[in-house]
């Protein structure tokens, strides 16, 4: 951030015990995750940091100089050894003989695999000749806000040798690769004593001959800059001062909820698309801004933040001092519209014969005077990522606005980097979507056997889940769980009493606040009685009901709302039960419930069809591992009613079965998987029976 106060001070996290075991590699690597760290410094996948090695040459077994640099696409935050290219430095210089200008400079990527030392499989990156052509053994490129703010001014290098005098040298924009290099080498031999350089609209370059004086010159450079801003910026009103007031937390929590499905069933056209929602101190202060809507037209500045969020953000028509929500539901389809058409206006004004196609015209970020700000994007993590940019965007502007004039890159120059060949082809290979990309589900009973293998399921297949319980203790649990195996990202945990219309209304509401929407709904949170009808009580009865009956119909309702928003149909689907169709000895509130359910599901297929919301219906029969269900009294009376002990249960429902095979919660989430999943994409009203036969539970 750039309101910075002593307590907001770079901390010098080098520890010389622990770095003076290492090797210059792993001393590299020490000094990367440090910085990546610590957002201020640099933001998620952005700069790279490169070390010159003496290595022995696995061929010639002589002493060589080789380039470790951090490859393409990864993150020094959390780059691990084998996310470093390496090189021989030789065969880099050599390259130079080989260039034919700028109009060439793409070719000499193809040049780069050439150069790899020890047959390094890891990609270099487009950067990679910014880091040889510098003499310094050890290199740091960092995108903090505060270096920004200074680049995307625009006396940007007025301002560089103003806050850092000679120590820190200034470059005009250039686009990154061999041409940039060949820049950052010729102004070393220059300035044989910077240490450093800005590069306008870009970041921040440093060096030094030993990693830790690198390490410390960056966070110097960075500190300064912060500092500077910190007290020529003091009670300077920022982006022109406040137009609006934020709506109270829980009215911006409604709103979004409300937006936020409706916009993704607008932008979902081309794949499903999972949304973030930030109402953060500073993208408040942001979005309620005289100047917002002007500073947000002027797009962003460094490459990095465009290609996460596009060139602008598209500011929602909502006034916070008289909301009309619907008004502003309604204007957003013409708005998005709009967006699109000017989106492909640039695309046609900026294009090359080269060019690849057109991607995706929708806006990425989306700004909510009063607020706050939506991103989507084809996954959560990114969509998230995608904010965390926008805001070191609003960083910026707001440096460079308030001590200066902010300016976005040019079009052309913004374009180019967004549709350049190369970064076509990275985009490329990277890996197939997983089959349920983009979905986003809501597991009730999310924390029992079946709901969490459900989830698991889903989450395998790219999905983000939302965890629905009444159980808290077991819902935290099992999101812990799920989320340390998969992602944080993509696995969220509500605590919900299915039986209760209002904490129903906010689990999904908090879903879209989360997800930006819903997909799939499955409906598993439940309960199981045994008692004969003279000993069934009416409590007994009604809490069935209401729990098997009522609470399916009202998280139906709920997803149908928000489907219905999205007009991107959906898959709900029923965990019901083999007692639903076959009858069962001293089960009468059950069984009857569990009917219930298959009949809702069948007049919900009805209802659905149009809209293209599929409803269909697994039925399990004694799944006890893992079950919830099994552990109280149930387990018990069921074993009375069969004349069994506890132990000898499950092996009496194992061999009642026509397969004579138990059911796991894991033959439960297969099903639930195809249901919800585009292989079933023609199916509804259906029954899958998993129950390993059951003749009394066939369906025709």
């Amino acid at each position: 951030m750039l309101r910075t106060t002593p307590a907001d001070s770079l901390e010098n996290k080098w520890d010389d015990v622990r770095a003076q075991q290492m090797s210059e590699a792993e001393k590299l690597l020490y000094r990367s995750n440090l910085l990546g760290s610590d957002k201020r410094i640099t933001n998620f996948g952005g700069g790279n940091t490169s070390a010159k090695v003496t290595e022995t040459d696995p061929l010639t077994g002589a002493l060589v100089d080789v380039l470790w640099v951090k490859g393409s696409g990864g993150d020094v935050g959390s780059i691990k050894m084998d996310g470093f290219s390496t090189l021989y430095m030789d065969k880099l210089s050599a390259l130079k003989e080989l260039y034919r200008g700028v109009d060439y400079e793409d070719e000499m990527v193809g040049y780069l695999p050439h150069c790899t030392f020890n047959l390094n499989p890891r990609a270099a990156s487009i950067d990679t000749p910014l880091h040889a052509y510098v003499p310094a053994k050890h290199v740091d490129h960092m995108h903090p806000d505060a270096i920004i703010a200074i680049a995307a001014a625009k006396d940007s290098k007025a301002l560089t040798r103003k806050i850092f005098g000679d120590r820190i040298g200034w470059l005009p924009w250039k686009k990154p690769g061999f041409e940039l290099g060949l820049w950052l080498s010729d102004f070393c031999d220059r300035n044989p004593d910077a240490q450093g350089v800005v590069l306008e609209s870009h970041g921040l370059f440093t060096w030094a001959d030993d990693a830790k004086d690198c390490y410390e010159l960056t966070l110097k450079t960075i500190q300064t800059a912060m500092d500077w801003f910190a007290e020529n910026s003091a009670g300077l009103a920022a982006f022109g001062g406040a137009l609006h007031t934020a709506l109270p937390a829980e009215e911006r929590d409604q709103v979004a909820a409300r937006l936020m499905p409706v916009i993704r069933g607008m932008i979902s056209g081309q794949q499903h698309m999972v949304g973030h929602f930030e109402d953060t101190e500073t993208v408040l202060e942001f979005v309620n801004a005289k100047d917002m809507t002007a500073l947000a037209a002027l797009g962003t500045s460094c490459p990095d933040h465009f290609l996460r969020t596009k060139i602008r953000p598209l500011v929602v028509d909502f006034d916070p001092s008289n909301p009309n929500l619907e008004k502003t539901v309604k204007g957003l389809e013409e708005a998005v519209a709009a967006y699109r058409l000017d989106y492909t206006a640039y695309y046609d004004r900026c294009k090359h014969s080269d060019s690849p196609a057109i991607r995706d015209p929708n806006p990425v970020v989306y700004l909510v005077p009063g607020i706050g700000m939506i991103t989507f994007a084809k996954d959560k993590a990114t969509a998230r990522i995608s904010g965390e940019f926008y805001i070191n965007a609003i960083n910026v502007m707001r440096g460079a606005s308030t001590v200066s004039t902010y300016q976005g890159l040019p079009e052309q120059e913004a374009f180019d980097i967004e549709y350049w060949v190369l970064e076509e082809a990275k985009l490329q290979r990277m890996p197939k979507p997983k089959s349920m990309a983009g979905r986003v589900a809501l597991v009730t009973g999310g924390a029992g056997g079946i709901g969490a293998a459900t989830a698991e399921r889903y989450l395998k297949e790219g999905a983000c889940v939302m965890l629905a319980d009444i159980d808290e203790d077991a819902l935290a649990d099992t999101a812990e769980r799920l989320a340390s195996q998969y992602s944080a990202d993509a696995v969220r945990a509500v605590a919900m009493n299915v039986t209760y219309e209002g904490a129903v209304a906010e689990a999904f509401a908090q879903t879209a606040r989360e997800f930006g929407g819903l997909d799939i709904l499955v409906s598993n949170a439940g309960i199981a009685s045994s008692a004969p009808i003279e000993e069934t009580s009416l409590d007994l009865w009604n809490k069935n009901m209401s729990i098997l009956s009522t609470g399916y119909f009202l998280v139906s309702r709920a997803a149908f709302k928000m489907m219905s928003a999205q007009g991107l149909g959906g898959a709900l689907v029923f965990v019901a039960s083999k007692n639903g169709l076959a009858a069962s000895p001293n089960a009468s509130a059950y069984c009857t419930a569990k009917a219930s359910e298959i009949h809702l599901a069948r007049c919900l297929a009805l209802e659905g069809a149009p809209k293209g919301i599929r409803v269909n219906v697994v039925n399990p029969d004694a799944v006890l591992q893992g079950s919830k269900i099994w552990s109280g009294d149930w387990l018990k009376e069921r074993a009375a009613t069969y004349g069994k002990d506890k132990e000898g249960l499950e092996a009496h429902y194992r061999e009642r079965s026509l397969l004579k095979r138990s059911v796991f919660p894991q033959d439960i989430a297969e099903a639930a998987y195809f249901l919800a999943s585009d292989l079933s994409s023609k199916s509804t009203g259906n029954i899958i029976n998993v129950d390993a036969g059951n003749v009394q539970a066939f369906t025709r």
